[in-house]
């Protein structure tokens, strides 16, 4: 079964700058999430495909961990905000996608939709201090370097990009719906 998407998603344009575009492309599959995960209930949501235990409320509280974790906390060097700073992550390294099956729809929505609005504005301060080129204050672990803005975009499009992958099957395993 196939149904229209109440969500509103805009196409990036076909002609603009660079991080009109790169930001256009990040909104776009945002709001793809959004569509997969739109109009499900929490038992829905906590759904996973077996042998995986991934689910579509979990996506949805990794990719708000993401949005924080990588703009706020990478670009710009702020402590994360809850509920994040206050997780056992000794505990349990994946613990916003267990503990997604305790939050309601609602609070998974919030969740993202709080970090993805910060994160609009701290992409919107980077732009305007550095453009593109502006530097992350963290250091990746892995190259003791800063990243650019435009590198940590790319890896949140690719992020989602994958993430939406997955919601795909996750959701016509949930209820049927499949399309874009």
């Amino acid at each position: 079964m196939t149904t229209s998407p109440q969500t509103g998603r805009t196409d990036p344009p076909l002609t603009a700058d660079e991080a009109t575009t790169l930001v256009a492309f990040l909104d776009y599959h945002r709001d793809t999430l959004r569509m997969k995960t739109e109009g499900l209930t929490a038992e829905q949501l906590a759904q996973p495909l077996p042998p995986s235990t991934l689910t579509l409320g979990a996506l949805l509280k990794h990719v708000a961990l993401n949005e924080a974790s990588w703009f706020g906390e990478v670009l710009h060097g702020r402590p994360m905000p809850e509920p994040w700073a206050g997780a056992d992550w000794d505990a349990d390294r994946d613990w916003e996608m267990t503990s997604a099956r305790d939050d309601s729809p609602e609070e998974l929505r919030r969740l993202m939709d709080t970090s993805v609005e910060q994160a609009r504005r701290d992409i919107d301060a980077a732009l305007a201090e550095g453009g593109l080129d502006f530097r992350s204050v963290k250091l990746s672990r892995k190259e003791d370097q800063q990243f650019s803005l435009r590198w940590i975009l790319l890896h949140m499009i690719e992020e989602y990009a994958r993430h939406n992958g997955h919601a795909d099957f996750l959701r016509e395993a949930v209820d049927g719906v499949t399309g874009e």
